[in-house]
């Protein structure tokens, strides 16, 4: 017979391949000879053995994050990483390690009687296991979002399904004898058989949670001195990837570990602790439900002479019954209404490792945490499948919040017309109650975890309402969370929408009829450039009862590491690995870059997710902690005070302990830095309080700071300013043939081309230090954000209005002398489209009148009068914009940093004095576009190394500006799909904006930049300072002189 498509009987074992049944096109067949689900096993050869082995476990900190690997070192840290998880555990083994592995095409190519101990695979390949096929040269990685990659015709799958045979061998231990052997698979995708030594083992379903069976009878003696041989048959698509499409990498294969577990002929197979706490929070009632497993096939009658002893030990190994983990949580439940006393500050999760695909390393665990912890991130929602077991133990340990989720998503059915989705079909119900069984039984002793998740984006019906039923009769200690529906069905006890717009949250929370809690499951959609308006979401949850926080889509950039031609890896997205369908770089939508490198957008996360809040409220400093537990004990305070960018002074701010939900005040004029704003003679002022910690965590070392905040001080007199006086030098012209050379004798000289009304070039001290300038700029690289909406959005409706296609050209230019030191340049710009369908129909977009006045200190003024068409979309910028020599690299600002930062998301970039490389500005997202902006800048200088170049600053009362300097140009970080592909140019673009448009966020699929950070097709004025800068000024001492 032929092993290739193993058909079987319905609920029996592979067969006759003729005439038999697909377990792997079946949704009512989804399991075979598997063990019930349970609590992940470990077996201890005594209780101090296993109190050691929790000890050892719970042993883990920051440092362990040092040793996470993010490229091909990851390979065999992976191996040797799954050994380690079963360190200390005499009878559990772990089978990890190099595989024989051969991909078949279908089912019907897999080599006949693979499984049988006598076949030779000497031929074949060697995989590691765990890990996913396709990251190491098998098939293909595919990426999509919602569509499915395969026909949609349940429960069929194509028959041309990558079928991968596994092979590999084991031995059992001496001392093992007369124990009891199971075979626990912890995840593989998307279905498998098992044999032992050629014979069927059993068939599984669910990529996400473990399947386990009993091989007792089947293994070889220890004595006789032969080996066991183990082969699995891997399907890539059952009807079981109906349920999964998440949006992630489909990824095949043994991606979590394989474990042999050695158990008693009678042993402890489950265990469900329950505590109820006293209402003042002083004691616990400990509640144990225990499974006993008391036979191979026979649980009647031997369990009833059974014992259960029970003990409680605290981590020295103590009995410790009066005291409460510090991990314990916390909330109130009751048959209509929960009040959780937590704010949720929360973040998408999926496992993504760039190199290994869906296979976990500790190290790499522990580093998402302790960014997380740091960053102010309390909660985290398992995005969309139950995660690793060790996952749930960290979390435990480093105290998350946790919402864990079934492995259902059924998204591409809303793309049918013919197909109901699976929640309304009866046939699929039992299989969809299978996976929340199965999580509920496997996680539910993780004190991390705070509500149960029917799954993500399948439509809603009954099937999901068994799911809820069930869930509720077996742990109503938890709350549930389902957002398929419209969140408010009756299977959700909260209210749990995605992208909801911040004024629908607050109409749904003032709403009387609806009782229970919003929290968003997913919001702030960071892809890209992106996560503006966070701080109105928090600004509306800080203060309206019923919102309660909100999980970020979400945290890592879902890049898979690819060489190129040229030897060098990149990150890839959809469709880099030729995958079709494939959804592009939708997968990119995280806080960090796949190796964990951080987005500039975490900053703002941590800043509107931090606990201790301030505000200055008129003459009242307002310090307040919103844990609803803790309070601010092991925080030092720490209060520092600028100056129009400089320090007058810092210190060590004395608070006296501020207990949960409380508000320490301070009159501001009583505080210690009063004397220094007394003294201080700058224009502005800021005053910046921040809470670091006093020791070390597991999660972050003394001295992290867990809040920084900044508010302005009054000013201490109105602010008049400086207008440049036209006799403090000479200002020298000549007619050097089309062009006119302006200069002072010694010191600088400008090139200016009469015709265009632009400067050719710029000298200070012999140095070039400008090569091109000024010009109006209006247009920027389009973003994602930019670009989702489709036809409406910001970027379609740019290039409705030719916007991306403008050109300048010049209708007049006049030059007057007004004096000896001042010459005066006035242009008018006509800023034209190009209709490429039509070349004749250019129109005028902008009118741009320009007047440059030039003084013999080298300064120009630069007044900027921009009219836009009123029949224009929002605008993406209104600036100038011109080119430096590369030499002019350093840059130094007084504005918002030091990290990128934009109008709608910059709360947490403080006002301040900043310097950098322009080279370091660029933010490397992984699709190029608009990026590496400052905003709020008053002054910025750009020097080469020998402090020669050239200061821009707001001028008169024009506010102050969005700035950005780059080597790529526009055009460039347009052009390029993938940020290694970007080519430097020969100069340094400048853009010095009056008005940039906010990055939005709300989603990436429609245009949410919100009003406030539009900018519509209305006039605007602005006036802009250049100056030149020799190593004898610098940038602070230029702006002083002009207020």
């Amino acid at each position: 017979m032929s092993s290739s498509s193993l058909l079987v009987p319905k609920m029996g074992i592979p067969g006759d391949a003729k005439g038999g049944h697909k377990p792997w096109e079946d949704q009512t067949l989804f399991k075979l000879k598997k063990r019930d689900p349970h609590v992940s096993l470990h077996s201890h050869d005594s209780p101090q053995g296993s109190l050691t082995y929790w000890y050892e476990r719970s042993k883990v900190d920051y440092h362990v994050a040092n040793s996470a690997a993010w490229n091909d070192d990851a390979i065999p840290a992976a191996l040797l990483n799954a050994a380690s998880w079963v360190e200390g555990l005499p009878y559990v083994k772990s089978l990890s390690g190099h595989w024989k592995f051969f991909l078949a095409t279908s089912p019907d190519d897999v080599p006949v009687d693979f499984h049988d101990s006598a076949f030779q695979d000497s031929g074949w390949d060697s995989l590691p296991v765990p890990s996913n096929w396709q990251v190491h040269g098998y098939d293909k990685p595919i990426y999509t979002n919602v569509i499915y990659p395969f026909p949609l015709d349940p429960p069929s799958v194509p028959s041309e399904n990558p079928t991968g045979c596994y092979r590999t061998c084991f031995s059992i231990p001496k001392e093992w004898n007369g124990r009891r052997i199971l075979l626990h698979f912890e995840a593989v995708d998307s279905a498998f058989y098992a044999w032992v030594n050629g014979v069927f083992v059993g068939y599984s379903q669910d990529s996400r949670l473990p399947a386990e069976f009993e091989i007792t009878e089947l293994c070889k003696p220890f004595d006789s001195g032969e080996e066991n041989i183990l082969a699995v048959q891997v399907f890539r698509w059952s009807d079981g990837s109906y349920l999964e499409d998440q949006d992630h990498w489909w990824l095949s294969g043994i991606h979590r570990d394989v474990l042999l577990l050695a158990k008693p002929q009678v042993f402890i197979t489950d265990y469900f602790f329950k505590s109820n706490l006293d209402e003042k929070l002083n004691y616990s009632d400990l509640q144990a439900e225990v499974k006993i497993d008391s036979s191979q096939g026979d649980s009647k009658g031997s369990s009833h002479d059974l014992v259960i002893e029970a003990k409680l030990y605290d981590t020295s190994g103590c009995l410790d019954f009066g005291r409460l983990n510090s991990h314990t949580y916390m909330y109130l439940l009751s048959p209509s209404k929960i009040t959780l006393a937590v704010i949720i500050r929360g973040v998408n999760r999926h496992e993504h490792h760039p190199r290994l695909g869906k296979t976990n390393m500790e190290a790499c665990m522990v580093k998402d945490l302790i960014i997380m912890k740091q960053h102010n991130i309390n909660a985290v929602r398992n995005s969309h499948y139950p995660q690793h077991p060790r996952w749930y133990e960290l979390c435990d340990l480093f105290g998350m919040y946790m919402i864990d989720e079934a492995n259902i998503e059924t998204h591409g059915f809303f793309l049918s017309k013919s197909h109901k989705h699976p929640t309304l079909e009866p046939s699929w119900a039992a299989a969809m109650l299978d996976r929340v069984i199965g999580m509920v039984e496997r996680d539910k002793n993780h004190a991390c975890i705070i509500s149960w998740s029917l799954g993500n984006e399948s439509s809603y019906g009954p099937n999901h309402s068994a799911s809820a039923g069930w869930i509720r009769g077996r742990d109503p200690s938890r709350f549930l969370h389902y957002e398929g529906g419209g969140a408010r069905t009756p299977s959700t006890d909260i209210v749990c929408p995605m992208y909801m717009r911040v004024w629908d949250m607050v109409k749904i929370a003032e709403d009387p009829a609806e009782i229970r809690p919003l929290i968003l499951c997913e919001y702030s959609h960071s892809m890209g450039n992106s996560n503006g308006n966070i701080h109105e979401y928090w600004e509306a949850i800080d203060s309206t009862f019923g919102l309660q926080g909100g999980f970020i889509w979400e945290w890592v950039d879902q890049a898979l590491l690819k060489e190129k031609g040229n030897g060098l890896k990149h990150w890839a997205y959809g469709g880099d690995f030729g995958d079709s369908p494939n959804d592009l770089n939708f997968c990119l939508n995280g806080l960090t870059w796949p190796d964990r490198t951080l987005h500039p957008s975490i900053h703002e996360v941590k800043f509107v997710y931090q606990p201790i809040k301030v505000q200055l409220s008129g003459t009242v400093l307002e310090i307040t902690n919103t844990h609803f537990y803790g309070t601010t004990e092991g925080l030092e305070f720490l209060w520092s005070a600028h100056g129009d960018g400089q320090n007058i002074g810092s210190g060590i701010l004395s608070l006296p302990l501020i207990g949960p939900q409380g508000i320490h005040e301070i009159e501001w004029e009583k505080g210690p830095w009063y004397n220094a704003w007394v003294s201080c003679e700058a224009a502005e002022l800021f005053l910046t309080i921040s809470s670091r910690l006093q020791q070390s965590t597991r999660w972050a070392e003394a001295g992290h700071v867990v809040s920084s905040a900044q508010v302005q001080l009054p000013a201490k007199r109105p602010i008049v300013p400086y207008v440049i006086k036209a006799d403090t030098a000479a200002c020298n012209s000549e007619v050097l043939g089309d062009k006119i050379r302006v200069f002072r004798e010694g010191f600088w000289e400008m090139i200016i081309n009469p015709q265009t009304g632009t400067f050719e070039s710029w000298v200070v001290n012999g140095i070039p230090v400008m090569e091109r300038g000024i010009l109006p700029s209006f247009w920027r690289a389009p973003t994602d954000n930019d670009k989702g909406g489709e036809a409406a959005s910001y970027l379609s409706q740019w290039k409705s209005a030719h916007l991306d296609c403008l050109s300048v050209v010049t209708e007049s230019c006049s030059l007057t002398k007004v004096s000896d030191g001042l010459l005066k340049i006035e242009v008018v710009f006509l800023v034209v489209t190009k209709n490429e369908a039509d070349a004749e129909k250019s129109n005028v977009a902008f009118r741009c009148n320009m007047v440059y006045s030039v003084y013999g200190s080298g300064d120009i003024i630069m007044e900027c009068h921009v009219k836009p068409n009123s029949d224009l979309p929002p605008l993406p910028r209104v600036g100038v914009e011109f080119r430096l020599p590369n030499s002019m690299e350093l840059i130094q600002w007084y504005g918002r940093g030091p990290f990128e930062c934009y109008p709608d998301r910059k709360a947490a970039a403080h006002v301040g004095m900043y310097e950098d490389n322009v080279a370091n500005l660029h933010v490397p997202y992984i699709v190029p576009g608009e990026c590496s902006g400052r905003t709020d800048v008053r002054w910025l200088t750009l020097k080469n190394k020998d402090g020669i170049g050239i200061y821009a600053s707001v001028y008169g009362n024009s506010p102050p500006l969005q700035i950005s300097a780059s080597y790529y140009t526009t055009a460039e970080l347009e052009r390029a799909t993938h940020n290694e592909d970007l080519i430097k140019g020969n100069s340094i673009e400048v853009h010095l904006d009056h008005k940039h448009m906010g990055v939005g966020g709300d989603d990436s699929w429609s245009p949410c930049v919100h009003d406030k950070y539009l900018i519509p097709p209305v006039p605007y004025t602005f006036t802009i300072r250049l100056s030149p800068v020799t190593p004898g000024t610098c940038g602070h001492k230029i702006y002083q002189s002009q207020l």
